[in-house]
């Protein structure tokens, strides 16, 4: 709601605000009467006292760009959305028996495939999708397919016309004076971008042709591919020197996360002084519990733009056309998506990729059910007695947010080290040894604020990279 001010839907014609919806897409709930009701939710809501998820926000801040009927409308969409991911999160107790935290194992899903048993002769009974072995059966696929199916409409007729009308009205300066920025022109960070691997074209157990590949590009140059490996210590490290940890090598020193270490020693005010103002704040200090990776030695933006441009790169045509489409009606250039505005369309537009892609992948899925092939995760690897009891590893994957990555060190068949370094901590991290800050740090730089105590403007940023600072501080307990 960086971008949408709800308290001014209170003003709305809901008459105009159905003429917008109509004219924006055939999405069908589009009535005056419905958004009547919405806005008398929202009345119901403001007059209690109570927004609540909807509260602690800067609500008629100047910056704000949208009329009031667009509000309501983005207001009722929101609310619908809430309802509607209810229904879509069901393909994780499909697939993973619950949602939230699905039940995952090593290479795939722990719930098996529902089919009939072999005969007599031990051949298969036409792998055959039989009701209630599990939750994947005839009855579970069918709940997947109408789930792709909404998303389909949702994401086609409400999350991409919804971006674009936005998009329209913060694009250039802004018409009042409460907002002194171009969305499209500040924001980018670092131009730098990197991403892990995913979603590959023809199973897990195929590690080839990549939707999103593995890579880095520098300086938005998309003409050029960097490799990224993980496990390689000269490309892969991380620094301390302004975050509060201490390396046993020295905080200006760089550590693989093989050989991560993670020693607290906090040097800020404490809670009994009045926690942090802005004499507090010493950037040439340590001031993050997150440290600092870098890729080769520079600092990366992991996430959505960077999935978008490494697809783009890798020529991914219906990628390339979606963004060129997308800009043409805008009346933008490329240079455009490098921005805070740039950043959530670009999380938008990977949403209408995927979801067209869903369906693909699920026909391959029934493909594979009618061939026999039943496989759901790699049973190699499943038994603890079948590992070694000393070992090294790495975990990758394309997070939501960004690329993750988890290493373990098996020594003596316990874990020796245990580091995670998750997008927050690429995207949020602090400077390093040369004075390089992270993505969001950067992306802040040349921001105008109308006023310091109501920051809207720096929020908006912010929330384009979707940062989760629980994922990337470490805790410790009093003894370790």
């Amino acid at each position: 709601m960086d971008w949408v001010d709800i308290l001014s839907a209170l003003e709305a014609s809901p008459a105009d605000t159905a003429r917008l919806q109509c004219s924006v897409s055939d999405w069908r709930y589009n009535s005056t009467d419905y958004f009547a009701g919405i806005q008398q939710k929202l009345k119901t809501f403001v007059e209690s006292g109570q927004l609540g998820i909807f509260g602690h926000a800067y609500w008629g801040h100047p910056a704000y760009r949208l009329p009031p009927h667009a509000n309501l409308l983005l207001f009722a969409h929101y609310l619908e959305v809430l309802g509607w991911q209810r229904r879509v999160v069901k393909l994780h107790a499909v697939f993973g028996g619950r949602n939230p935290h699905p039940n995952m194992v090593v290479g795939g899903i722990a719930c098996a495939i529902s089919v009939r048993g072999k005969d007599s002769t031990g051949s298969a009974r036409n792998h055959a999708l039989y009701d209630g072995l599990t939750a994947v059966d005839q009855h579970g696929l069918e709940t997947v397919r109408d789930a792709i199916d909404q998303m389909q409409t949702l994401v086609e007729q409400m999350f991409i016309p919804d971006t674009m009308l936005l998009a329209q009205y913060y694009k250039g300066p802004g018409a009042a004076a409460g907002d002194l920025n171009v969305w499209t022109e500040i924001g980018e960070g670092l131009g730098n971008f990197m991403t892990f691997s995913e979603f590959p074209a023809a199973g897990a157990a195929f590690q080839t042709d990549f939707l999103v590949p593995q890579g880095a590009i520098l300086d938005r140059d998309l003409s050029t591919l960097y490799p990224v490996d993980p496990e390689a210590p000269e490309q892969i490290q991380e620094y301390v020197s302004h975050s509060w940890y201490d390396y046993t090598v020295g905080n200006d020193s760089a550590l693989h996360p093989y050989d991560g270490e993670t020693s607290p020693n906090y040097t800020g005010p404490s809670a009994t002084d009045g926690g942090y103002d802005d004499q507090d704040f010493d950037v040439d200090g340590s001031y993050s519990w997150i440290k600092s990776p870098r890729w080769n030695g520079k600092a990366m933006e992991t996430g959505p733009l960077a999935r978008l441009n490494m697809i783009m790169a890798s020529g991914n045509q219906l990628g390339i056309d979606l963004v060129k489409d997308a800009l043409q009606q805008l009346d933008l250039d490329i240079p455009a998506l490098y921005s805070s505005l740039g950043r959530t369309l670009a999380r938008n537009l990977e949403t209408r990729l995927l979801t067209d892609a869903l369906p693909v992948w699920y026909d391959r899925l029934l493909c594979n059910i009618e061939s026999g092939d039943l496989d759901t995760f790699n049973n190699e690897f499943w038994d603890p007695a079948s590992w070694p009891c000393e070992a090294r590893g790495v975990g990758l994957v394309e997070a939501p947010r960004g690329a993750l990555s988890h290493y373990i060190i098996i020594e003596n068949g316990k874990i020796g080290n245990y580091q995670a370094v998750v997008p927050t901590t690429w995207n949020g991290s602090p400077r390093d040894a040369d004075g390089q800050g992270g993505a969001i740090e950067q992306a802040l730089l040349e921001h105008k604020i109308f006023s310091r105590e109501q920051p809207l403007e720096l929020l908006r940023t912010i929330h384009t990279f979707d940062p989760c600072i629980a994922c990337a501080v470490h805790l410790a307990g009093q003894d370790s």
